[in-house]
């Protein structure tokens, strides 16, 4: 092939098979974006030549392996985020396996990377009252006090992800009974939430923008970013913080809310199947992860289970040290 065939396969890649053939989000494109970004430029080192010169005979599996170690060792990147920048290279060496079968080998092998283990940590999470000290933070007789409420409101009520939340547009929401939202998530799934009559009157109180718009906006007019709604939670977390100072030992991003929001759905005794489409997951083992993160519904399952064996509930004779006891151990 041409030595730019390496370009024009990497045009493709993301005109045609992600958004024709797989249809995926524009949030996934921007991610396998920014993956091959990283990947070119580490050829380019790699192989000791400018990135308009790589060939597709660069794209192998020991500059990949190479490639995912420096993700670890030098830019510090967990296994989680390597698997899914290996993720992005092998839907790539799929895509050229098609299109350039002369080098099957070389992208099979490329293909037979595998993934790391991630150690699964608990999942963060705030409980009720802490969400309602970090909303009750918000000044709303400042510009966009209006804004953030109705922003944070809206991620705990309905579990949205930022993407999700930020493509919310006044033709997606009805404030009026039935009060609900359209979501757009993954994979462009549309899912229809729920909202609070609260959520409904803080959104209410919005500048409402033309039906094509999005409706949280920042102070130039353009759609707030992800970034943009992180440092405003920040700065609401570190207020509330004042009255409830263990929120300062806690990391809260706006996933936590959404955490946040399936777990209390959890709490109230809402079936898992429910809450995978509430929350818009594709397999209901991820939201299942849920139920380990709760001490109190552990305790309350544990209760079930003993009330249900019918034990003896006798509590055994606490133990006391011997006054001999304690005079031994004053010997030693």
């Amino acid at each position: 092939m041409k030595r730019d065939s390496l370009l024009m396969l990497v045009q493709s890649f993301f005109a045609s098979h992600l958004r024709r053939v797989l249809g995926v989000s524009e949030h996934t494109v921007r991610a396998y974006r920014d993956t091959f970004r990283l990947f070119f430029l580490f050829l380019a080192g790699y192989f000791r030549r400018p990135v308009a010169r790589l060939l597709l005979d660069d794209v192998r599996s020991d500059a990949v392996l190479a490639f995912l170690h420096e993700l670890e060792s030098k830019r510090g990147n967990g296994a989680a985020t390597r698997n899914c920048r290996l993720a992005a290279i092998r839907s790539f060496a799929n895509h050229l396996l098609r299109h350039d079968p002369t080098r099957a080998e070389q992208y099979a092998r490329i293909l037979s990377i595998p993934t790391k283990r991630v150690i699964r940590r608990a999942t963060a999470y705030l409980e009720p009252e802490d969400v309602r000290a970090i909303v009750a933070a918000v000044d709303e007789t400042c510009p966009p006090g209006h804004r953030d409420r109705a922003l944070l409101l809206l991620l705990y009520n309905t579990g949205a992800r930022v993407s999700e939340a930020l493509a919310i547009r006044p033709r997606d929401i009805q404030l009026e009974r039935p009060r609900q939202v359209r979501l757009y998530g993954k994979g462009r799934k549309e899912r229809i939430c729920p909202l609070w009559a609260e959520t409904a009157t803080a959104l209410r109180a919005l500048e409402i923008p033309a039906p094509d718009k999005p409706i949280f906006r920042n102070a130039r007019g353009s759609s707030l970013t992800r970034d943009g709604v992180a440092h405003i939670l920040t700065q609401y977390v570190r207020r509330a913080a004042q009255k409830r100072p263990q929120l300062r030992r806690l990391r809260v991003t706006p996933h936590v809310l959404r955490h946040s929001c399936a777990v209390a759905l959890l709490q109230a005794g809402v079936d898992v199947s429910v809450i995978r489409d509430y929350l818009g997951h594709a397999s209901i083992s991820t939201t299942s992860r849920y139920l380990t993160t709760n001490l109190e519904m552990k305790r309350k399952v544990l209760q079930a289970f003993w009330d249900r064996a019918g034990l003896d509930r006798r509590s055994s004779r606490r133990w006391r040290p011997s006054p001999k006891l304690l005079a031994f151990l004053d010997t030693l």
